[in-house]
């Protein structure tokens, strides 16, 4: 069957009492996208997520997963989602093995199919060699990838992931990546929330940047930093007691200016020419650095607030 988009939303609200989480937003995922919800948190992404995944019912606006309301068809949807929660809610006592087979036969999936697809997902999680270990002895990373292959096991048509990498070490963070990667390349449709702007650039081929419970942009990372933001930037530190007086100084030599508690951070497409012309003019800065745009960068621009707060 062929849906308009596997997720459609429009006008989507919802309330907790007189407090509005999500506030009439619009967007659409189509089939083998990798979608994104970015801001920090209390923007709305967690709250959205749980509507697609048919566990929170909306106030009002319309959503369809898979061309069906959610409201009507809850257990419809939820047996074509695979959901990789915030926080790891695998069970500490059972092997790896254990929990990819419990959930199967959760999902009612008969044993011979689950048995076929343990060794898959193992090799895919890169945990073959801990298959008979107790997840309590697993390392973060471990436990991340493994409650992602449980959300495989019943080879969902939609994979969400809520926040996948927070807590993780940076090396955990690429492996895991790596893993998402693969996914994508095999046509999986991912829904991600995450605050992690490097994180959203890596893994996400179209977005929507939220706060407050609004859609403040939406396109490709790519398309945003371009429309937001210029090539690169240049971040100076002077001393946070210094930073407001020498950036009265600087707003004349870059196309963009933002005065952070820390540093002073300088937007142009040559940052480098822009430093060049800072140490000619007699001011020089403690700490300085060039660094391409990210999307830290449109969040800034949009809201005037860093997204990680």
């Amino acid at each position: 069957m062929l849906f308009r988009s596997f997720i459609f939303a429009r006008a989507l609200t919802k309330k907790f009492g007189d407090f509005t989480a999500v506030n009439a937003i619009d967007f659409s995922v189509r089939r083998g996208e990798s979608f994104g919800l970015l801001g920090p948190n209390g923007a709305g992404k967690s709250t959205t997520m749980r509507i697609i995944g048919a566990t929170s019912q909306r106030t009002s606006g319309e959503i369809t997963i898979l061309g069906k309301d959610p409201e009507k068809f809850g257990p419809q949807i939820r047996a074509h989602l695979g959901v990789v929660p915030q926080k790891d809610n695998l069970d500490e006592q059972l092997s790896v093995t254990e929990n990819l087979y419990i959930y199967g036969r959760y999902f009612g999936l008969p044993k011979k199919f689950i048995q076929g697809k343990i060794d898959e997902l193992l090799d895919f999680a890169q945990l073959g060699e801990k298959r008979n270990a107790k997840v309590e002895s697993l390392s973060g990373g471990m436990k991340r990838r493994l409650t992602i292959a449980r959300a495989l096991v019943s080879e969902p048509d939609i994979l969400m992931l809520d926040e996948p990498t927070t807590g993780l070490d940076p090396q955990a963070r690429h492996i895991l990546w790596d893993r998402l990667f693969r996914l994508k390349e095999k046509g999986v449709t991912l829904v991600i929330t995450t605050h992690f702007m490097d994180e959203a650039e890596q893994l996400c081929e179209r977005l929507i940047v939220m706060d407050r419970g609004k859609i403040m942009a939406e396109g490709s990372p790519l398309e945003l930093i371009k429309q937001f933001s210029s090539r690169e930037v240049l971040e100076v530190r002077f001393g946070s007691e210094n930073n407001e007086s020498y950036a009265d100084q600087l707003r004349d030599k870059c196309e963009r200016i933002e005065v952070l508690p820390d540093r002073i951070l300088l937007y142009a497409d040559d940052a480098e020419h822009v430093l060049e012309e800072i140490t000619r003019a007699g001011m020089h800065p403690r700490t300085s650095l060039v660094r391409r745009s990210s999307l830290e960068d449109v969040f800034l621009r949009l809201t005037g607030r860093s997204l990680i707060e």
